[in-house]
This record gives structure tokens, C-alpha cells and sequence, in this order.
């Protein structure tokens, strides 16, 4: 299967912007805006990786994002 790799900047338009990112993480959309010259913290893009997961139908998943921890973030997906 292909895995596609989306930057941050990427990642925060694919969920609408970084208005919705900053009220789904409950943070100031001037912190998010600084995400896309940097990377996405991790305790973040955990919080918005299942619904990254959907908004992209499937082609980034959370076991990709997280591929050694995502059993332990995520268990229910050790049957998947």
C-alpha cells in the first residue's frame, strides 16, 4: 500500500484550517500557524490523528503516523 506523506501545512488544511485545528486542540491559531514552518507536536497530532485518519478516507493512518506506538496509543487497532 502507498503511504502518503503530507506536511504540516498539509495536515492542517486537509482538517479544515488552522482555525478548526486551534479550537479542536484548544490552543491559539497562532500556535498552529507556527506548526506549518514547523512540525506538528506529537501529543497534538495524536489528538487530531483519527480524525486525520477519516478527513483523508483512509491514506494517512494513524498506524502510519505512529507506527511503533500507535498499539499502545490506539489498542483497538491491533485488530485491524
Amino acid at each position: 500500500m502507498n503511504k502518503i506523506k503530507l506536511n504540516s501545512e498539509q495536515i492542517i488544511e486537509l482538517l479544515g484550517g488552522a482555525k478548526r485545528v486551534a479550537k479542536l486542540c484548544s490552543i491559539s491559531i497562532q500556535a498552529v500557524c507556527q506548526w506549518k514552518e514547523k512540525d506538528i507536536p506529537a501529543d497534538k497530532l495524536m489528538l487530531l490523528a483519527a480524525l486525520l485518519e477519516k478527513e483523508s478516507h483512509g491514506l494517512i493512518s494513524r498506524k502510519d503516523l505512529f507506527p511503533v506506538a500507535y498499539a499502545w496509543i490506539w489498542p483497538e487497532l491491533l485488530d485491524k
